[in-house]
């Protein structure tokens, strides 16, 4: 084709210049942003799994390790009151009910105490509407007992009365060495029990389906959010084979209704039970989606704008492309950045979209930071949360850092939710939030334990220390001016690292006990561990 029609037609066809650059920063930022998006997916999935496997697999360990000491005291308490009777005579019915009676309300261990002689005539039993004194034994654990003259814990076994019964219990032998028969203790599975004091209020689904689970050393379920599954034989799960043969860890299962778990688990030592907990992975998924629109709608308008101004200034800009590309794909891998110093280019549009991407960049890893504040903070009072809380009070134990807890409680909080409503209520916890911050000084940590339960960390505190500072916080907290114009209160206990625990969660527990007396003592005051 020739003339003027050909050469117009020619003309038609090519791309211009502009055309080309625009095509060109079109397809580079959209690959920009896959890339941030893929990087931030996978390293956030990494990332997820392994903070889920470690948190399910820290809970299971700790959860273990709190039922093996609790046995270990149940035990110790058996053998301590079995020394007492076995010195002195089995029949003097009295003084045995009165025994019993002191453990058994004493240390809220068992649901039910007996002892039984060597011919295996049961001699008293608390609670005497048990029924038993007088008869000799029926059941095969305590014939079991009877006969193996030594520590001795039964499988899971329901009784003539159809209730699911773990029994424990501690030989007697007089002066000389001669066997006398056991004093035993009886903890009823499904009714309330020390178990269920410690674990009961977590043994429940959460939000995101987490849940765990205790199984006994022959496989069956001894806890299970679902209490009609207490006492199923779970021998066919993986993770509890392996439990129950005394390992720990974590791994991907898939559970009887075909739903994949990230599970942790850990053995009880000290009566070869087994804990389990899971999350459903699905959880994982949900959070990695709500990952990538988060980043979209921070991202999207920057880009938009960005794209705009390629448009416009449409020229050779490979090199910043290049550079600012590098640190969008480091950022969606997780990475920390460090934005470079502003250089001007020797092309002015060249410089202005350079400082425009660095700009939305900049707001990106503003956002990041926003959302990784948000997740160690409570959301109502501002204050540290709890998993950041335990975090910090893990790494000083670990690092042996000395320092003070103190754990406190409002004071009839749920009355005042009941009275005033909800609203006031998170009232009440941002007041005790600000008088807890107010009193402490800017190197402790405040936090929001859960519900109307907070905490304090007093590094390289002593225990005066930390009882002026919570004398000082409830103090505050009962006079100081409140929104109800009540009078409010709170109870503190105090634990110090390392004077009275080894270890994080033992300080906590000691902490938490002294604030139990605190409550059980008449409230508004402060008590320190013994």
């Amino acid at each position: 084709m020739s003339g003027p029609f050909g050469i117009r037609c020619a003309e038609k066809n090519k791309i211009s210049l502009a055309t080309l650059l625009t095509g060109l920063v079109s397809l580079s930022v959209a690959l920009t942003l896959t890339i941030l998006l893929l990087a931030s997916y996978h390293s956030n999935k990494e990332s997820l799994f392994e903070t889920t496997f470690a948190l399910n697999y820290s809970a299971a360990t700790k959860m273990s390790h709190s039922i093996d000491s609790l046995f270990q005291s149940m035990r110790t308490g058996l053998a301590y009151t079995g020394a007492r009777l076995s010195a002195g005579d089995l029949s003097d019915a009295q003084e045995l009910q009165r025994q019993l009676e002191a453990l058994r309300l004493g240390s809220h261990y068992f649901n039910s105490i007996a002892v039984v002689d060597e011919t295996g005539l049961v001699r008293g039993v608390d609670p005497p509407s048990v029924g038993t004194t007088g008869l000799h034994i029926a059941t095969e654990a305590t014939k079991e007992a009877l006969a193996v003259k030594k520590s001795y814990i039964s499988k899971p076994y329901y009784s003539a009365t159809g209730r699911l019964i773990v029994f424990m219990s501690e030989p007697l032998f007089d002066k000389d060495g001669t066997y006398r028969g056991f004093i035993g203790g009886s903890l009823y599975l499904q009714e309330n029990n020390i178990l269920n004091m410690m674990f009961g209020m977590h043994n429940h689904l959460n939000s995101d389906g987490s849940y765990f689970y205790v199984v006994s050393s022959n496989g069956h379920l001894l806890f299970h959010p679902d209490k009609s599954r207490i006492g199923d034989d779970i021998n066919a799960n993986l993770v509890v084979q392996k439990t129950l043969r005394g390992e720990s860890g974590y791994e991907q299962v898939t559970n009887s209704q075909g739903i994949t778990f990230l599970a942790g688990y850990s053995p009880v030592l000290e009566n070869g039970w087994g804990v389990v907990v899971q999350s459903p992975i699905n959880v994982v998924y949900d959070e990695l989606n709500r990952n990538i629109r988060t980043i979209l709608l921070y991202t999207l308008a920057p880009f938009v704008v960005l794209l705009i101004a390629a448009i416009w200034l449409a020229r050779r800009l490979a090199r910043p492309f290049v550079s600012l590309a590098d640190l969008a794909g480091r950022l969606g891998r997780g990475e920390r950045i460090v934005l470079p110093e502003a250089k001007h280019h020797w092309n002015r549009e060249a410089d202005l979209l350079t400082q425009t991407i660095t700009l939305a960049l900049s707001d990106l890893q503003k956002q990041t930071e926003q959302l990784a504040h948000a997740a160690m903070t409570d959301s109502l009072t501002g204050l540290t949360n709890r998993r950041t809380f335990e975090s910090i009070m893990t790494q000083w134990t670990d690092e042996q850092y000395s320092f003070a807890l103190i754990v406190m409680d409002i004071d009839r909080f749920k009355s005042i939710n009941d009275t005033y409503g909800h609203q006031a209520g998170d009232e009440v916890l941002k007041h005790l939030a600000r008088v807890v911050t107010s009193s402490v000084g800017p190197h402790d940590i405040c936090c929001r334990y859960g519900g109307e339960e907070f905490v304090v960390l007093l590094p390289l505190a002593s225990v005066p220390d930390a009882l002026t500072t919570a004398e000082r916080i409830r103090t505050a907290f009962e006079t100081r001016e409140n929104t109800l114009e009540i009078q409010i209160t709170v109870s503190s206990g105090i634990a110090h690292y390392p004077s009275h625990a080894e270890s994080a969660d033992m300080l906590f527990q000691r902490a938490d006990h002294a604030l139990y007396r605190a409550k059980e003592s008449g409230k508004n005051r402060t008590i320190v561990a013994d």
